[in-house]
């Protein structure tokens, strides 16, 4: 084999090698129950290459599926407002990046980390994994979340922990252990905030005034 190719069978081994070891670059989503979340991540992924991926529909897949030994312990916190142990649920999310077939691995991760063993699990499990771009925070009054998450649950959302009694559960559980954590990203210079009671596409224009920032 002459030089040349050789020399060019090498620059592709190379080349293979640094797309299959490229860290997917993640955005935190994060917010109160209710706060737009999710309606945000999908204004970002028809607009930018991202894969949305959410924690909680993580976990409610996996409750769902027959074969799951965690279904019925992840049916318990949800049912009750209170956080999935970290090892569940960075586990489901490593997974869905692994299996990801977006060729930018960039990933919007919603409604997570939701409290400090969640942020420490990650940091443990994933934070030398993947590159943080930055956390944008829905900022949203309660009494708004409330009534989103309320009207949610009406039009057949399927979701056990849409009704008043979860989300005033939800809602403490928000403010105790999730907004720590946002405050301390914020203190990173980290954090994007964001009016989320704005209608959708406002709420986009004005999140994709960040974008140059955080990264394509």
């Amino acid at each position: 084999m002459s030089r040349t190719l050789v020399a060019g069978a090498r620059r592709c081994i190379r080349t293979m090698s640094a797309v299959t070891t490229q860290k997917p670059e993640v955005v935190f989503i994060l917010g109160g129950p209710g706060a737009g979340k999710g309606t945000l991540c999908r204004y970002i992924v028809k607009h930018y290459d991202y894969v949305h991926l959410s924690a909680g529909d993580l976990l409610r897949e996996e409750r769902a599926k027959l074969c799951s030994e965690y279904g019925e312990l992840i049916e318990t916190h949800i049912r009750n407002g209170t956080i999935v142990p970290v090892e569940i649920t960075c586990s489901l999310i490593d997974r869905a990046m692994q299996t990801s077939k977006n060729p930018h691995h960039r990933f919007l991760i919603d409604g997570f980390p939701r409290n400090q063993d969640n942020l420490d699990g990650w940091n443990k499990v994933m934070a030398e994994k993947v590159i943080l771009k930055g956390v944008i925070f829905c900022e949203c009054s309660e009494e708004v979340c409330t009534q989103r998450c309320l009207n949610r649950g009406a039009s057949g959302s399927g979701r056990s922990d849409d009704n008043e009694q979860s989300l005033v559960l939800r809602h403490q559980t928000y403010l105790k252990n999730t907004l720590p954590i946002i405050e301390m990203y914020e203190q990173q210079g980290l954090v994007y905030k964001v009016n989320s009671m704005k209608s959708p596409e406002e709420v986009f224009q004005d999140v994709a005034e960040f974008f140059p920032k955080i990264g394509w």
